[in-house]
C-alpha cells in the first residue's frame, strides 16, 4: 500500500509539474520537465527501497509468530501426553485392584457354599432332633393328662385363669402403690400451698336467712304500721314487695322475702317512718322510693370499696354494680359477696405461691359467681351466665373461661381455671360456711351406701363422718385379703366416676375372719 501510495503521489507531481510547466514559458517547460522526472524517479527508487525493506520486516515478523505459536503447540501437546500417561497408569492400578478383589471374592464365595453346607446339615439335624422332641413331649403330656385326670388344654385354662387372678391382684397392688405414692409426692406442695392460703385468710363463719327482725320500741308501734284497716301495712308491702308478719312477738315483727335488698328497704323504710313518726300510704311511698334510691347508691359504693380493697382496676361499671349487688345475695345460706371476696383473696394467694398472676387470680375469684347476681329467668347454669356477662363486658378470655369453667360445664383452657376451682370449693367446704340442705344430703349418703353394695362379696356398707368416709365390711370366704385391696380401689374409682360431692371420700374394707368350734 505504501509503494501504491508513492506512486500514485509521484504521478499527482507529474501532473502537477505538467501543469505547471504549462502555466510557465515554453522556454523553461523542457528544464523543469526534466527535473520533474528525475525527481520522479528519485522518488520511484525510494519507494522501491521502502517496500523491500517493509517486506523483509513483515517476513520476519511472521516468522517470529510462527515460531512462537509451534512452541505454544508444542506445550499443548506435551501436556496431554502427560494427562494420558496418567490415565493409563491409574487405569493399570484400578485392574490390578479389580482382579484382587475378584480373587477375593471367589475365596468368600467359596467360604460361603462351605457355610451353607454346613448350615443345611444342622438344619436338617435340628428339625430330626426337633421331632423327636415333640413326639417325647407329647407321650409325657400324654402321661400327666393320664395321672392328672385333665386334658391338656382344661390345665392350660386352669392355668391362665390362675396368672390371670394373680396378674390382677399384683397390677392392683402396683396401681394402688402407684397412686399413693404419686399422691404422697403431688399433694406435698398442694397441700402446703392450699394450707398456708386458708391461714393467711381469716372469715368469719356467717349465715345469711330469708327473714329480718325488726325491733321496735314498744308494741304500740305496731297498730300504727299496721295502720287502720291494715292500710299502712298493706302499703308497705305493696311498695317493698315484702311480707310483713305481725305477731305476738314483743316489741318485734318479722320482714320474709327471698330478695335481700328488698328486705333491706323494707328494714330501713320502716326505720325511717318509725323515727318520723308520720305513717301513712302517700308517706310510705316517698319513703320507699327514698331508700331504693339510697339503696342504688350503696350497691355501687359497695362495689367500688370491694375492688378498691382487692386491688382490682378497670372493671366495667356494670360488673362494679354487680359486685356491689351480691352483698345482698346468697348462696346456700351464705353470703355472695363475703364468699365472693375469701374466694378473690384465696386465688391471690394461691396464684402468687403458682407464681402465676395474682390480679388476674383475684379478678376471676371476684366474678366467679356474678352469673348469681342478674334476677333474669334463664335456663343456663349460673358458670355460664357469668362467663357471657364477663365476655359482654370486655373481661379477658382467661378470666372467663375461668369463671366458665369452675363447675366443670366448659373445659379448662387456663391456669386460673382450677385455681378458682379449689378456691371456691375451700370456700364453700369449710365448717360454718353454708347450711347443708338435708334431702341432698342424705341421698348422698345413700348414693354411697348402693355404690358399695353394687360389688360382689359386700356385706354390709356404712357412711359416715357426714360422708366423708365410707365403712365397707365384706364377707371373708368371698373376699381374701388381696381382693379387699383391689375393691377399695375400684369403689373409690366409682365414687370418682358417678357421684359429685365436697372433699374426698375415704373408703376402708373391713375384712374380718371368725374361727368358731363348738365344745360338747
Amino acid at each position: 500500500m505504501d509503494i501504491t501510495f508513492i506512486i500514485i503521489a509521484a504521478i499527482a507531481g507529474l501532473i502537477i509539474g505538467f501543469l505547471l510547466s504549462k502555466s510557465i514559458d515554453s522556454k523553461s517547460a523542457t528544464g523543469t520537465l526534466k527535473t520533474a522526472e528525475k525527481e520522479a524517479e528519485k522518488l520511484l527508487k525510494e519507494a522501491e527501497k521502502e517496500g523491500v525493506n517493509l517486506k523483509r520486516d513483515k517476513i520476519l515478523q511472521a516468522k517470529e509468530k510462527f515460531i512462537e505459536l509451534k512452541s505454544e503447540h508444542e506445550k499443548v501437546i506435551l501436556s496431554r501426553d502427560q494427562k494420558i500417561n496418567e490415565a493409563e497408569k491409574r487405569t493399570k492400578d484400578k485392574e490390578s485392584q479389580i482382579s484382587n478383589e475378584l480373587s477375593k471374592a471367589k475365596k468368600i464365595n467359596a467360604e460361603v457354599e462351605e457355610k451353607l453346607k454346613d448350615y443345611s446339615y444342622r438344619t436338617e439335624y435340628l428339625e430330626k432332633r426337633q421331632e423327636e422332641i415333640d413326639m417325647i413331649l407329647q407321650r409325657k403330656i400324654n402321661q400327666l393328662e393320664v395321672v392328672s385326670g385333665l386334658s391338656a388344654e382344661d390345665a392350660k385354662a386352669q392355668l391362665m385363669e390362675s396368672l390371670k387372678e394373680t396378674a390382677k391382684a399384683e397390677s392392683m397392688q402396683m396401681i394402688q402403690d402407684t397412686v399413693e405414692e404419686a399422691k404422697l409426692t403431688a399433694q406435698q406442695e398442694a397441700k402446703k400451698i392450699v394450707i398456708n392460703t386458708i391461714q393467711r385468710v381469716g372469715t368469719e363463719e356467717a349465715i345469711d336467712n330469708c327473714v329480718s327482725v325488726f325491733n321496735l320500741e314498744s308494741d304500740d308501734v305496731k297498730g300504727r304500721i299496721i295502720g287502720r284497716e291494715g292500710r299502712n301495712i298493706r302499703a308497705i308491702e305493696a311498695a317493698t314487695g315484702v311480707e310483713i308478719i305481725v305477731d305476738d312477738t314483743p316489741e318485734a315483727i318479722i320482714l320474709s322475702c327471698f330478695d335481700s335488698i328488698r328486705r333491706e328497704i323494707a328494714r330501713l323504710s320502716l326505720h325511717k317512718l318509725v323515727t318520723d313518726g308520720r305513717i301513712h300510704p302517700a308517706r310510705i311511698e316517698e319513703v320507699v322510693k327514698k331508700t331504693r334510691k339510697s339503696i342504688d347508691e350503696e350497691i355501687i359504693d359497695i362495689g367500688k370499696r370491694t375492688i378498691i380493697d382487692l386491688g382490682i382496676h378497670g372493671l366495667h361499671p356494670e360488673l362494679v354494680k354487680m359486685v356491689g349487688r351480691m352483698k345482698y345475695r346468697s348462696s346456700y345460706g351464705q353470703n355472695l359477696l363475703q364468699h365472693s371476696r375469701e374466694v378473690a383473696k384465696l386465688c391471690g394467694i394461691m396464684a402468687s405461691e403458682l407464681g402465676l398472676n395474682p390480679k388476674l387470680a383475684k379478678r376471676a375469684g371476684l366474678l366467679h359467681d356474678i352469673g348469681k347476681v342478674p334476677e333474669t329467668e334463664t335456663e343456663l347454669p349460673h358458670a355460664i351466665l357469668g362467663m357471657q356477662l364477663a365476655e359482654k363486658f370486655g373481661e379477658k378470655p382467661e378470666i372467663c373461661n375461668a369463671i366458665g369453667a369452675h363447675h366443670d360445664e366448659i373445659e379448662m383452657t387456663s391456669l386460673l381455671s382450677p385455681i378458682v376451682q379449689v378456691c371456691d370449693a375451700i370456700s364453700g367446704a369449710r365448717p360454718g360456711a353454708r347450711r347443708q340442705v338435708l334431702d341432698s344430703y342424705v341421698k348422698r349418703l345413700k348414693d354411697l351406701e348402693e355404690i358399695a353394695f353394687g360389688f360382689g362379696g359386700v356385706k354390709k356398707a356404712y357412711a359416715i363422718q357426714a360422708g366423708r368416709e365410707l365403712r365397707v365390711i365384706v364377707e371373708s370366704e368371698k373376699v381374701n385379703d388381696e381382693k379387699a385391696s383391689a375393691l377399695s380401689f375400684e369403689i373409690s374409682q366409682k365414687i370418682q366416676t358417678d357421684m359429685t360431692y365436697p372433699g374426698q371420700v375415704k373408703i376402708t374394707v373391713i375384712r374380718e375372719t371368725r374361727a368358731i368350734n363348738i365344745a360338747k
